[in-house]
């Protein structure tokens, strides 16, 4: 197995394609090729969690945020990051990042905190937009469906909870080669008019690249003619945070307690509480400020995330109860997320979860 073996897993999982334009996700130390003895998933990658990936006989850390996030001018070990870094190149100890490419999966980080507290009938807070492209292509009338069943084997026509969507038209296609073409219907120097289907279908912005291969390889002529354009639809499979139910609504300081022991956190920062039962919650893993009027626009009664400011809690205008439960807190479970999907995918391999807890934060 190769570093490359590894990536092309997790970004199964999670598409560097839909990280953040701020983030660094990806493989930010060592290289591709490089042969991998075993793999340490981590939340964050401390020097401390270096060594343990050394005493682990691990050459490849997964880490959920990144050691390397803004540019690094020097290595001269006088910073923790520098240090890692520094560390992790003296002996060939891989690193990868994921992030928000991860917190924009539903699937991924809230999906996790939605599974801790149970809540059902969960959906995309911030759904991402400019992430669904819509194909055009227009192929001879026997040749149709095989091409798409292609387009639909490559990941295309899935939309929500459907699949095999498309959308066809009729039509009279014309076409002239020149005296260097090889045209599979016609001959060169003639005007060929063909009947043909303009098929018609979305995909997933990560497929782009086996959407066109399966594209070209199905399709019967020597020239193919398409179009690829991005849509400014929602996603609603794609984005930030996640908003869920409970089963049954619950007072503020029993679902707040509750909370507490999910999270394992020993303080909750909250704005004012009222005696409204709580039924609708939305979370949103790791600093989440910016979406405090996304979920009081989706009717949450209440707002789990982190690094609330003071002024943040004003926000709250009595229309829903804020609730910091602290950034390591409300992201610790991304790492056993991910150590299950890749424990699936590679269940005879060397998979060790770090059993250093990397939280900055101490409370008195």
């Amino acid at each position: 197995m190769i570093v490359n073996d590894f990536i092309e897993a997790i970004e199964e999982l999670s598409p560097t394609q839909y990280a953040e334009d701020f983030d660094n996700t990806g493989l930010l130390v060592g290289e591709k090729t490089m042969k991998v003895n075993g793999v340490l998933i981590t939340l964050d990658t401390l020097e401390s969690v270096v060594d343990e990936a050394i005493a682990e006989n691990c050459n490849l850390i997964i880490s959920f945020h990144p050691i390397i996030f803004s540019g690094l001018k020097k290595l001269n070990n006088k910073t923790y990051v520098e240090r890692v870094v520094y560390k992790a190149i003296k002996h060939d100890i891989a690193i990868y990042a994921m992030h928000t490419a991860l917190d924009n999966v539903s699937h991924g980080v809230n999906a996790m905190m939605c599974k801790k507290l149970g809540l059902k009938n969960t959906s995309v807070l911030i759904p991402k937009q400019k992430t669904i492209k819509k194909l055009t292509t227009y192929v001879p009338v026997n040749d149709a469906e095989k091409v798409r069943n292609a387009l639909f084997e490559a990941g295309g026509g899935s939309i929500g909870n459907y699949d095999f969507c498309s959308f066809n038209l009729e039509g009279i296609g014309t076409f002239n080669g020149n005296e260097n073409s090889n045209p599979t219907l016609g001959k060169p120097g003639e005007t060929q008019f063909e009947k043909e289907i303009q098929i018609n279908m979305t995909f997933s912005s990560h497929l782009e690249s086996s959407i066109l291969n399966a594209l070209f390889d199905s399709h019967p002529y020597e020239e193919v003619a398409y179009e690829v354009e991005t849509l400014e639809n929602l996603d609603q499979n794609r984005g930030i945070g996640m908003v869920g139910e409970l089963e049954t609504p619950l007072g503020i300081t029993e679902v707040l307690s509750f909370v507490k022991s999910v999270f394992k956190t020993k303080c909750i920062r909250h704005s004012e509480l009222n005696d409204q039962p709580i039924k609708r919650i939305a979370v949103l893993g790791g600093s989440g400020a910016f979406a405090i009027d996304k979920a009081k626009a989706a009717k949450a009664d209440l707002y789990i995330t982190a690094d609330l400011k003071y002024h943040d809690f004003y926000k709250a205008e009595n229309q829903i109860i804020l609730a910091d439960i602290g950034h390591y807190e409300s992201e610790q479970y991304t790492k056993d997320l991910i150590h299950a999907f890749l424990t699936k995918k590679f269940p005879n391999f060397a998979l060790v979860l770090s059993n250093i807890n990397t939280n900055p934060i101490q409370y008195y």
